[in-house]
């Protein structure tokens, strides 16, 4: 990196994105690179790693907005926030945990119709207990 930081295609390069992601990340406000007299975007060590946090935070599952959000608030507020998405985050490993012993159960289920199977109606339907069999 030069003195003046990294022209886009290098600043892309760097964080694996193409470059109008961070044209995009600089529209909705979220990035703010140094402009060089030329008129170009200069991505100095700092704006890199916002660009690395806005990347963390979106393989997190938060969306720009609640990015943008996340940077504007106040540190309390701020907890509130990442505790809702660390919420969503453990609702969505739990959903994915049952949907992984269904698949893992099924691979090996003899019964032709889930109905018919205490485990398979257990795992479709976790509100009931396991060995209870569907009402015809």
């Amino acid at each position: 990196m030069t003195d003046n930081g990294q022209r886009i295609g290098d600043a892309a390069a760097t964080l694996a994105v193409a470059t109008h992601v961070l044209r995009h990340w600089e529209d909705v406000g979220l990035l703010r690179p140094r402009r060089l007299s030329s008129g170009h975007r200069a991505y100095d060590d700092q704006t890199i790693g916002q660009a690395r946090m806005i990347q963390i935070c979106q393989q997190a599952g938060l969306s720009l907005a609640e990015i943008k959000d996340l940077a504007r608030r106040d540190r309390g507020k701020r907890i509130d926030l990442i505790e809702d998405k660390r919420a969503q985050i453990a609702r969505h490993i739990s959903s994915l945990r049952l949907a992984d012993r269904f698949l893992a159960h099924i691979a090996h289920c003899e019964h032709p119709v889930i109905s018919e199977c205490p485990e398979c109606s257990a795992l479709t339907n976790p509100a009931r207990p396991v060995g209870r069999r569907a009402a015809r």
